[in-house]
């Protein structure tokens, strides 16, 4: 859903394209608690930092764990929702909170049940 997507630059009204780059576990690249989520936009790097405590929260919570896979889901709707209301324009970096990404991962999770099977 969000490794390739489309979205609409709320003050430009111009359409963006996105696309997922990599994954990097932050504490390697800047001594950060995070996993960076790097996006193209436009072909502009984007990064969207998400807290490793989230990880043991939804883990506590839920009994599930969070994968690189979802990481990515959640870090994209996060950059899709941010670009459409105008939040942060030109930001090279966005960090989140525990919350914040656990409010992510629960619209995809909603997005991911409504989506119809395909055969």
């Amino acid at each position: 859903m969000y490794r390739d997507f489309h979205a609409t630059d709320r003050w430009s009204k111009r359409q963006v394209h996105c696309i997922y780059q990599a994954l990097i576990v932050a504490i390697a690249t800047r001594h950060a608690d995070a996993v960076d989520v790097k996006f193209l936009v436009d072909g502009r790097t984007v990064w969207v930092a998400l807290p490793h405590p989230a990880w043991v929260e939804y883990k506590n919570r839920t009994g599930q764990l969070i994968t690189d896979a979802l990481a990515i889901e959640i870090a994209g709707h996060f950059l899709k929702t941010a670009l459409e209301s105008g939040e942060g324009v030109g930001r090279e970096m966005y960090s989140l909170t525990v919350a914040e990404t656990l409010a992510h991962l629960e619209a995809v999770a909603k997005e991911a049940e409504s989506q119809p099977v395909t055969q």
